[in-house]
Formats: structure tokens, sequence, C-alpha cells
């Protein structure tokens, strides 16, 4: 068996939940060993600002003074003034005192003590021992965006925020890019050049790029000839200039602004681009009250509906009511108060096949619609426990009715939804009370049963039997449960699971008509499966029969040739074989 680690024993006895505290801020004036398999010891001589420090890649600008114990000098940048700039991971300066540097934040001074090592005039000894007292005056983070070393990128100057651009998202960015001889090949407008990172734009892997970026953040790339334009190079043309084979790049970019894309259902039917962020967090979900000002437009930009715009007044409505198109619906439950918007919208979620007229204009069949819009304001649904029981027994009563209408009118999705919703306003919690409690569990099976009643419309078999299966649970001889989830059983094929609740619900009600009904239904289904049956083993059987017949007849045809050449190598002698045994 293999032995474990010291480690690993150590995170075999942690406490499920254990938090590992790190080590306690390091006093001024105290020393320590880097960590535990470091020979490297730091001591704080002056703290430093924030608490971002270097990574290995990064260039950093340093002072430091350099000395052996004995006094010798190991070098110095205080002597000329002038600190030095290098990349960490590289040991520039002196072996090991990379792994320092990456723990010391701006402008903080540190001293460290390292293992000497041999160089011209100084001996090596193994007891020898360096210091090095050492202030960090800047770094620049460098970025190796494609881990292969082909695009290298040193942010300059730092972005506000942390919210990075997605693939999807409109960005606003300036850049020129030139040759390794200065010469420039291509600029962008003092503005800058917008587009959509899907899109790309210039250099293949300038999106990838981007998307590393903050707002505000100003960066220097080096790109290779395999990023940028490799053996062939670029002609001239589209505002650029030529760039020769096998060219390397140096780009100055700079990400001015982004706007974010979302992909509102998934499938890139309804798109929502943000042009001014919301206030806060919350969004408007689903069943809230909204107030939203829009200008509705087809592709071409005709406007054909204002709503909050000059003299028009604001639309109010409430999410997921079907009240408005279901692509304008979706989106506005994602929006801020605040936030306004571009939702692009397809026809299969705007208005279908259908010719529209509008207040403005008429919205043709298959229009693709575009909603400049506005979250003016909103008022979110209460969840059930921002509710007392008497207020959830009320919701769920009235959101059980909202279904039932949506059930007669024939959207079985939508009243699925409204069921699901009033059945979490009852749900079982131990809250209610003697008599609430029989008003919240009637309420609760009568919308797992209207759910199974929608489910079987939908053809949504397994979702039928999960709803019905949860009444039983609470009411093992529910007739309504057991006829549906018979029914779910039949379709499925399940006909011997269906036969049990069809037993169990004649047992509790044996003049249900529709039970009656439901059995003659499956004993018919279970013949026509039975003959189905029979008819494919009588033909698994016919076919082996016949297998085995042409076996036979092709065995005896082969005794039959065996024999006759056994007859012809007989003997003269009258057939007789001499066991020579």
């Amino acid at each position: 068996m293999a032995v474990l680690s010291e480690i690993e024993e150590d995170e075999l006895d942690e406490e499920p939940g254990e938090v590992i505290e790190s080590a306690p801020p390091q006093k001024l004036g105290e020393e320590r060993q880097l960590n535990s398999n470091s020979p490297i010891k730091k001591k704080l001589l002056k703290r430093g600002h924030g608490w971002e420090t270097p990574n290995f890649n990064d260039q950093v600008t340093v002072h430091y003074v350099g000395t052996l114990l004995d006094g010798t000098k190991l070098g110095s940048t205080r002597d000329s003034d002038c600190p030095v700039t290098f990349t960490l991971g590289q040991g520039e300066v002196y072996a090991g005192l990379d792994d320092g540097i990456v723990t010391m934040k701006k402008g903080e001074v540190a001293l460290f003590t390292l293992p000497a090592v041999e160089s011209e005039g100084i001996p090596q000894d193994s007891n020898s021992v360096a210091q090095f007292e050492v202030e960090l005056v800047s770094w620049i983070t460098v970025v190796d965006v494609c881990k292969d070393g082909g695009i290298i990128k040193k942010i300059m100057e730092k972005g506000k925020g942390n919210d990075r651009p997605g693939d999807l998202d409109e960005v606003l960015v300036k850049y020129q890019v030139s040759l390794v001889d200065g010469t420039v090949v291509a600029e962008t407008p003092e503005g800058g050049v917008e587009f959509y990172l899907k899109d790309g734009h210039f250099l293949l892997k300038l999106p990838k790029v981007i998307m590393t970026m903050t707002r505000g953040e100003k960066a220097e790339l080096i790109v290779q000839p395999q990023y940028a334009f490799g053996e062939k190079g670029r002609e001239a043309g589209s505002g650029f200039n030529s760039v020769p084979p096998d060219s390397v790049l140096h780009v100055n970019i700079e990400l001015v602004s982004f706007k974010p894309v979302i992909n509102v259902i998934g499938d890139s039917t309804v798109i929502k681009k943000i042009l001014k962020e919301g206030e806060g967090t919350f969004t408007a979900n689903e069943g809230a009250n909204v107030t939203v000002s829009y200008t509705a437009m087809l592709e071409d930009g005709t406007v054909f509906e204002k709503r909050g715009i000059g003299e028009t007044q604001p639309l109010k409505f409430v999410t997921d009511e079907e009240q408005v198109i279901t692509g304008l619906d979706r989106a506005v439950a994602t929006m801020k108060k605040g936030e306004r918007a571009i939702i692009s919208i397809h026809p299969d979620y705007a208005f279908g096949n259908v010719e529209v007229r509008q207040e403005l204009a008429i919205v043709p069949p298959g229009s693709k619609v575009v909603y400049d819009i506005e979250m003016m304001d909103f008022i979110k649904e209460k969840a059930p426990w921002e509710l007392n029981n008497n207020e959830k027994i009320e919701v769920a009563g009235r959101k059980k009715e909202e279904g039932n209408l949506l059930f007669k009118s024939g959207k079985y999705q939508q009243a699925a939804k409204k069921y699901d919703k009033a059945a979490d306003f009852v749900i079982e919690d131990g809250s209610f009370g003697d008599d609430e409690q029989k008003l919240a569990k009637s309420l609760r099976i009568s919308c797992w049963l209207n759910g199974a009643a929608c489910c079987l419309k939908l053809n949504e078999f397994p979702g039928a039997i999960k709803l019905c299966t949860q009444v039983l649970d609470v009411e093992f001889h529910n007739v309504k449960a057991l006829y549906r989830r018979a029914q779910a059983y039949v379709e499925t094929e399940d006909f011997l699971l269906a036969g049990v609740d069809i037993k169990k619900a004649l047992e509790v009600d044996p003049q249900n008509r529709e039970v009656k009904v439901l059995k003659m239904k499956l004993k018919q289904l279970q013949a026509n499966s039975d003959k189905k049956d029979a008819k494919l083993y009588e033909n698994m059987f016919a076919s082996k029969s016949k297998r085995l017949k042409v076996e036979k007849e092709e065995g005896e045809v082969v005794k039959l040739e065996t024999d006759n050449v056994g007859d012809s190598a007989a003997p003269s002698d009258g057939g007789l074989i001499i066991d020579s045994r």
C-alpha cells in the first residue's frame, strides 16, 4: 500500500469545512523564512502600498544593494541612483532573489538573506551568505496571451474594475500597429474603432487579447509572425499599409470601453446589448411589475411603436404573463433599474409569420424587431419567505386560478409554470398551523394534479408520472393521480404499471367511467402487443426451423459425398479395412 506523504496526512486530518489560516501580516523589523522549503529569509524594512505583488515573467523595476556578510559588494543601483528593470524568473540580478521579489508590494523595502553563489572573484563556500536590500519601485504585468510566447502583452496602464469583455460584446478600441523598425502599418482613427469581438478585426487573435483587458487598460503587444500575417505577409488595402512576410508586430492598444452583449435565451434568437449599466445587482425577475420606455423598430430602422418617449406613456406590465411578445418579456426580466439596452428579437420570439398593425407602422410577417429600451422601474414579486402564511395561501390560490385560465385557452406550457409556482408558495415547511395546513395541502395537491394534466397535453409523460407520484406519496388513494399516472404509463408502453394503477383506482372508485375506458384501452393495447410479440416469435422460430432444415439437408449431402469418396477409395479385397493397432 502506498505511504501517504506528510501533507496528505495533514489534509486527511482536517475537519469538513475547516478554514486553514494563512500566516499573519509581517511586522516591520520582523524576519521570516519565505516558506518551509525555502532557504531565503525576508526582513521587512518598509511597508509597500496596496495588496498586489508581481508574478514571474513580469517586468520589475528595483533598487538593490547586495553584499556578503563579510562586506564584499555584490552590486548596487544606489551608487548611480538608477534603478534596474528586468524580467522576474530569469535570475538576472542574483540566483534566488526573484523568489523574494514576488512577495513584495509596490514601494516596499526588504532585506533578503540567501545562500551565496560562486561568481568571478568570489569563491564558492557552502556557508557563504548573501544579503540584498531591495526596494520594489514598480512593475509591468506581462501576460503570455496564447501560452506559447506568440503574443506577449505588457500592461502599461491598468484599467478600471475587474470586468472584461466577452466574445459577444461590442468593443471600442484604439491601436497603432508598427513593424520592428517603427514603420506604422495600421492605426485607428482618433476616436477609435468599434466592432463585435465575435466578428474579429485586423489580427486573428486580437479579440483574444481584448478579452484579457479591462475598461481603460492600455497595453503593448509583441505579436510573432504566426499570429500576425505569417510567411505571406499582407498587401496594402482597406486603410492598412503592407506588412512584409514573417514580420513581428508591435501594437499599442487601449480598450476605451465595451458594451456587454447577452444571449438571453441561449440560441441567439434574443440578443441584448447593454448601452448603459443599471443600478445595483437586482434584476426584474419573473412576475415583476415593470415600467419601461422604448422605441420599437424593424431592422431597416422603421419605427412602429414608441412608449415613454415624447408625449407617450411608459409601458407597464407583469413579466412572464404573456402581456408582451416573448422575446421582450424574457429580455426585460434580465434588466436592472436604470439600464438601457438594444434588444434584437428573432421573428419566432416576436410577431411570428403574421402581419401586425402597430401604432406607427405595419410589422410584416417574419420580421426581426429591435427595441431601444430603458428600465425605468420595477417591483419584484415577493418570494414565499417574504410572506406570512395567509398571504402564501392567497398567492398560491390566485396563481392556480391563473393557471386554470391558461389551461382552458390551450396554453399548457404557461399553465404548467403557474401551477408549479403556486405549489412553491404552499410547500410543506412546517410553518402552517392545522387549519392552514389543510388548505395548503389541498392547494399543493390540486396544483400537482393540474400540472400533470399539462404534462399529458404536452406529451411530457415522465413529468406527469413525477407529479402524480408526489400526490400519491401524500394521498395513496387519490383516483385522479392514479388515473393520470396510468395514462402516462400507457403512453410510454409500460402496460404492467398502468394496469397496477388502474386496478388501484377502480378499487377506490369502481364506477369511475374514465378509468374504465382507460382499462378497455389498455386491454386492447395489450392484446395488440401480444399479437405483435407472437408474430415476432413465430417469425423467429420459423427462421430458426428453416435454418436447421437447411443445415440438416446440407449435412446429408456432405455425408453422401463423404460416403462416395469412401467407396471410390475402398480396397479391392471386399472393403475390409485392417486396423493396424
